[in-house]
């Protein structure tokens, strides 16, 4: 009966779609609980929290290093791309010469696109060299945050195109009318009314910071211990998974599941931040 007209039909296989999206990523998650729940029993989350180091062999399972290193790399790279990203909405949107914004545009959207991967190549063979001069051997915690930083700048400059180009023109207008210049309509007005959008694009950037890969493990120097500087070679947890999933057993695999849930919760963690700040700029 409620599938005889074309807009239900349409209507109920989009439904199916989200229900399927919906409950591969809900079997994703169960599958990483129940592979990590070995370890949670036998080591125990007081293990994993407070061993001195990560020694599998020797049955020492500490994490914090790694989560230290993981949480300032993605905090480093955001305080970098953040504001770069929003400079680079606001200077095409405003600023930039009519000529130069459809370029501007691709190639932001290149840049996004682009595989983790070349960065990481390019930060390897470019820029780890420059870090060396300064201090060798080049690889490290830096390395990983300015290269981090360039993969995420365009997810912060494209959700800040579309939250800037969301605010009513009716603010403009306002603003012209009660004489302000641009550049105090843009912070005393368009920013401002911006910000669910723009805060929303910053945390999604910072869950992708969160769980890149290959660009890290590429540049960091992949040495388990606690940062002490810019130029200390460091392990994240998303290169640990990498480097050791391939001959880890019994609960040394498991315990790189452990890694693994930590990551999925606190992605999950930013990306529902994300979604209520953008519900609560919706509602304003």
């Amino acid at each position: 009966m409620f599938l005889r007209t074309p807009d239900s039909r349409f209507a109920f296989g989009l439904g199916i779609g989200a229900v399927c999206v919906s409950s591969i990523l809900l079997l994703i998650f169960l599958f990483v609980t129940g592979e990590a729940l070995p370890a949670l029993k036998n080591v125990g989350l007081r293990g994993f929290l407070f061993d001195d180091a990560w020694y599998p062999t020797d049955e020492s399972f500490g994490l914090v290093p790694m989560l230290v290193s993981s949480f300032v790399l993605s905090v480093g790279a955001i305080l970098l791309a953040g504001p770069v990203g929003v400079a680079a909405a606001v200077y095409r949107l405003y600023y930039a010469p009519s000529w130069i914004r459809k370029p501007y545009r691709w190639l932001v959207l290149l840049l996004a696109g682009m595989p983790s991967v070349v960065l990481g190549l390019w930060g390897l063979v470019v820029l780890v060299p420059l870090i060396a001069r300064i201090e060798p051997p080049g690889t490290s915690l830096i390395a990983g945050i300015l290269v981090v930083s360039l993969m995420v700048a365009p997810t912060v400059t494209i959700m800040s195109e579309s939250a800037l180009e969301g605010v009513a023109r009716s603010s403009w207008s306002g603003a012209a009318a009660l004489g302000l210049s641009r550049e105090s309509t843009l912070w005393n007005v368009v920013l401002p009314a911006a910000r669910g959008g723009i805060a929303a694009g910053i945390l999604l950037a910072a869950a992708r910071a969160i769980g890149e890969t290959m660009a890290v493990l590429m540049v960091t120097g992949n040495i388990v211990q606690m940062p002490d500087g810019p130029f200390s070679a460091v392990r994240v947890l998303t290169s640990n998974i990498a480097l050791e999933m391939a001959y880890a057993t019994g609960d040394h695999r498991a315990a790189l599941f452990v890694s693994g849930l930590a990551l999925t919760i606190l992605v999950l963690l930013l990306s529902l931040t994300a979604a209520r700040i953008a519900g609560l700029k919706n509602n304003v």
